[in-house]
């Protein structure tokens, strides 16, 4: 009987596993969020530029770039402060090219550095004298006279000419002992002050090839502290002369400057 017993639950027991109503209760699917990553708590970062942002120069475009706010205003280059007085309007009062100090020798770049045969400036005339300074360029071609100006400065008053092109002219500065004169008609000319100082220009011209004048005025009265008057006295022949009407006999003395080309003139006070 008892083997017999164990037999039968054995049937059972297999037929069980065969059929359907004792099978094993299926799991329940796992939950969606299971599946789903880890929250990450890292910020996340833009993936593009922010808004105003430039590269750095001359980086990698792996590198972010970097975020600029607005510039300062540049500031603009220092002019040379023009001298006050009469004259031509350009190019100010005649401040030496290079930044001369008011007051020193000059240190502008000299005009007519000896090549091609033509003269150098003799440094020697940039120094204070009350003599007859000069310097010979009678092969050079004929120089045109542009402008001419007058300003003071703090210990000097300066007058400049200006010239066309890049080579001055020969050149002869004194103080003269007799009444100036038109060189044309030889008229006297009458200008203030007790020393007149003449500056000529050889070879030079003031007009051009129609005859007109090349600088809109033949007399300044700039009133400054030494130089009262300046008028020219000559266009002819391949000479210009101006002569200024000083104070008194002041010492004074030439500089040669270029870019563009002068020939300035300064009185000391």
């Amino acid at each position: 009987m008892k083997r017999a017993g164990r037999w039968l639950s054995s049937l059972w027991l297999a037929g069980c596993l065969l059929g359907t109503g004792c099978s094993k209760k299926e799991e329940a699917p796992p939950h969606p969020a299971a599946e789903l990553p880890a929250p990450d708590d890292t910020p996340a970062r833009p993936s593009g530029a922010p808004e105003g942002a430039v590269p750095r120069g001359g980086e990698v475009a792996a590198k972010p770039p970097v975020a600029v706010g607005e510039l300062p205003p540049e500031e603009p280059g220092a002019e040379p402060e023009a001298p006050s007085g009469a004259g031509s309007p350009s190019a100010g009062a005649g401040a030496p090219s290079g930044g001369a100090a008011p007051g020193g020798a000059g240190t502008g770049t000299p005009s007519g550095g000896g090549s091609g045969g033509v003269t150098p400036e003799n440094p020697k005339n940039r120094e204070w004298t009350t003599e007859a300074v000069s310097l010979d360029r009678r092969d050079v071609p004929q120089a045109t006279l542009r402008s001419v100006r007058a300003g003071a400065h703090p210990d000097y008053d300066r007058v400049v000419f200006e010239f066309e092109g890049t080579q001055l002219p020969g050149y002869r500065v004194e103080y003269t002992k007799e009444p100036a004169v038109q060189c044309g008609s030889g008229n006297p000319v009458t200008l203030a002050g007790k020393g007149q100082l003449q500056v000529s220009f050889t070879p030079a011209k003031a007009h051009t090839d129609a005859g007109e004048p090349t600088v809109a005025t033949r007399e300044l009265k700039p009133a400054l502290p030494v130089l009262l008057e300046l008028e020219r006295t000559c266009d002819f022949e391949g000479e210009v002369t101006w002569v200024l009407g000083n104070k008194s006999n002041a010492p004074f003395r030439i500089l040669e400057l270029r870019e563009p080309t002068r020939l300035v003139v300064d009185v000391k006070h």
